[in-house]
């Protein structure tokens, strides 16, 4: 097999042809993001102080890069231009738009989370509308449960951060990240067991094929619960605040854009 075949194979024909993830390019993105994270972390940490403020001023980036995900799935673009718009392009396309945005908004010193968070407000907004008044809704029912699913999978794990064995866990960061990917966990379900989707990533799509869709929900519980609980044994707060961000990232981008595209169907 030539160099451009293994490309072809494992990276190129996955985004063109929608395959989903496979085991090489899994450990590639995985290694890239890594990277990224630290070099990212590296930047701000000596300009910025990663607290609620920063991580939630963030949060309509990521809305906005779940809701363009949404456009390139209704075709409304077409190749190559599609592509780009598609995992894990769309981080870098997203990326590209937050960045300069909070570099920017750095000049406005201690608010500068209003104008930042203001930016990504408008685009995610811009985008949803357009959403809503080019797709019909379809399935109006998932986000409601999706959400609902995983308040309660919250809630435990708060009533869980109580108590004493766990008491250096709990706070707004950890529930959200753990909300995060209840949200992504409990959108699998509900469209791989009642609207015929099915997984894309490689792990998960192994557990699915061999448990059932519900296993994502246990699994994501028991996993992020031993992650936050590891987190939050670590004493630099600035370190520990930014990685509960990542996770945010990670389980709020595919989770919102999972109930989207059932919510419109596409």
């Amino acid at each position: 097999m030539s160099v451009w075949d293994f490309i072809k194979k494992y990276y190129v024909d996955s985004i063109v042809y929608k395959q989903g993830y496979n085991a090489v390019n899994t450990v590639t993105w995985a290694a890239i993001l890594i990277v990224a994270v630290i070099l990212i972390y590296k930047y701000l940490s000596k300009r910025i102080k990663f607290d609620e403020k920063f991580v939630f001023a963030n949060v309509p980036f990521i809305i906005l890069g779940s809701s363009v995900r949404i456009v390139e799935d209704a075709g409304f673009l077409k190749p190559p231009i599609s592509y780009f718009f598609m995992t894990p392009l769309i981080y870098i396309i997203i990326f590209s738009i937050a960045f300069p945005s909070l570099i920017i908004s750095l000049r406005m010193k201690e608010d500068y989370w209003k104008y930042y968070g203001l930016v990504g407000l408008i685009a995610s907004l811009s985008v949803i509308i357009l959403l809503i008044f080019n797709l019909k809704i379809v399935n109006w029912w998932v986000f409601p449960i999706a959400i609902s699913l995983s308040s309660i999978l919250t809630t435990l794990f708060y009533f869980l951060t109580k108590l004493n064995i766990f008491s250096k866990m709990g706070n707004a960061l950890s529930y959200t990240a753990f909300f995060s990917h209840m949200l992504d966990g409990c959108a699998t379900f509900l469209g791989i067991n009642y609207l015929g989707y099915w997984e894309l990533h490689v792990l998960p799509r192994f557990l699915i094929e061999n448990f059932g869709a519900w296993i994502m929900i246990p699994t994501k519980f028991l996993v992020f619960f031993a992650v936050l609980f590891v987190l939050d044994t670590e004493k630099d707060e600035n370190l520990k605040n930014f990685l509960k961000f990542v996770l945010i990232v990670l389980g709020m981008a595919p989770g919102v854009r999972d109930a989207l595209r059932m919510t419109f169907a596409v």
